[in-house]
């Protein structure tokens, strides 16, 4: 095989194949014994007719158009390889020449990476999050389990803080329109809470089941939700039903009814305990997270545009089963932040996008680099281990499709490089 190659430019190369007899010899073959079974032929066994006799008997244009496939299928793979080019995407091809089995000459022009200048990746500012769980994170928690294993009685007295009011809400702007996710109904709201807008909770305060009320409340400057951020909105409630709470008081057979507990203490001791996993488990993912993206935002690499689209495809997609998670639509979600679908996903994704395909490039680099590699009896492991979730036989038979395999691997692959660079800094 020749091989030129020629840069247009960072993100697009142009290959000029011309093949020599030897392969296409070997790709002729290859593609006989791959059609032999569509050919019957009297006096042989489906599936034995002989090379010879089956190129006799098979439609001349079919094994042509066969062979060509392959053979530039076969080709570009191996100067790929040869010339150590990264392709993104579907080559254009132009045969610029072809004698049927014996010559063939083509170009391909192909999206690929450019070229990747690493930052030195063995140093790196990202410091790990020191945990600490304090006296009232475990506080937290018991008063949430108290507020959980609480007593409901309805009473008919006017609310107080501590009560739980069961209310109808709706939120209109000042222009009068509803507000998306501003309304509920037989919400429960334990006053004094916080969990809603400051000062919401206060307006309810003094009011018996049944009463109604309209009041305005201020959303804080620094809301989540950017277009509420100041707004004004005007509230209107019902008060369906107080009930007053009564928590179990925080002693030894309190203790015994969450969970295994003999004392109060051994609970507040497993309550931290958990605290401190959980916590440093997020410090951990945090960790490697900023590794990930200081690296990346130092790391210089030209990138096919078709290669972000189609990493904002995901991301967007990402973000759609996230907002209905939260009971939103991402209409409703874009309302929110104050920015149409097209802001978004100039400010929000596409930043994002570049960010995950330079880490990806990244990380496969200093793979490449380091000789890092997923062993074949850790694949497995790993494999076998994840059929294991799966009581579906179809789905386990996926993970064996050689696509399948390669995505795991690749991401046991970033896995190891991820540790190696934790161990460097």
């Amino acid at each position: 095989m020749k091989l030129h190659i020629e840069r247009k430019k960072d993100t697009e190369a142009v290959l000029q194949i011309t093949a020599d007899s030897e392969e296409l010899a070997k790709v002729k073959n290859k593609v006989l014994r791959v059609l032999a079974p569509r050919v019957k032929v009297a006096g042989f066994r489906d599936g034995k007719v002989p090379t010879e006799v089956v190129e006799k008997n098979i439609d001349q244009q079919m094994l042509q158009t066969e062979f060509i496939n392959e053979a530039i299928n076969t080709l570009f793979i191996a100067s790929i390889k040869e010339d150590k080019i990264r392709p993104v995407g579907q080559p254009q091809v132009n045969v610029t020449k072809f004698v049927p089995f014996t010559e063939l000459e083509f170009t391909m022009t192909v999206p690929v990476v450019g070229e990747i200048k690493l930052p030195n990746y063995k140093k790196f500012s990202a410091k790990k999050e020191e945990v600490k769980i304090g006296a009232d994170q475990v506080k937290e928690v018991l008063k949430s389990l108290q507020g959980r294993a609480a007593q409901k009685n309805s009473v008919e007295r006017a609310a107080k803080l501590g009560d739980e009011a069961v209310i109808d809400f709706k939120g209109t702007s000042e222009k009068g329109e509803a507000i998306s996710g501003a309304d509920g109904t037989d919400y429960p709201l334990v006053l004094g809470s916080g969990t809603f807008i400051p000062g919401f909770e206060d307006e309810i305060v003094g009011l018996k089941p049944g009463d109604e009320k309209s009041f305005n409340i201020t959303f804080p400057k620094d809301y989540g939700a950017k277009a509420l951020q100041n707004a004004k909105v005007t509230f209107a409630i019902t008060l369906k039903t107080v009930n007053e709470l009564s928590e179990p008081k925080l002693d030894d057979s309190f203790a015994s009814t969450v969970g295994p507990f003999e004392t109060l203490q051994q609970l507040k001791d497993d309550i931290k305990k958990q605290l401190e996993h959980e916590a440093k488990h997020k410090a951990e993912r945090d960790w490697e997270a900023a590794i990930v993206n200081e690296l990346a935002d130092k790391t210089k690499v030209e990138i096919p545009e078709t290669l972000v689209e189609e990493q904002k495809q995901m991301v967007v997609q990402e973000v759609r089963q996230n907002v209905v998670q939260r009971g939103m639509t991402f209409e409703e979600m874009l309302a929110s932040i104050g920015k149409t679908e097209e802001e978004y996903l100039e400010s929000e994704v596409t930043p994002e996008a570049v960010r995950r395909v330079k880490a990806g490039l990244m990380l496969s680099e200093i793979a490449d680099n380091e000789g890092i590699v997923v062993e074949p009896d850790a694949l497995e492991a790993r494999i076998q281990a994840l059929k294991g979730q799966y009581r579906d036989s179809q789905m386990q038979e996926e993970l064996d499709k050689p696509e399948n395999r390669r995505e795991i691997n690749a991401r046991m692959r970033t896995e190891k490089v991820i540790e190696f660079l934790k161990t460097q800094g």
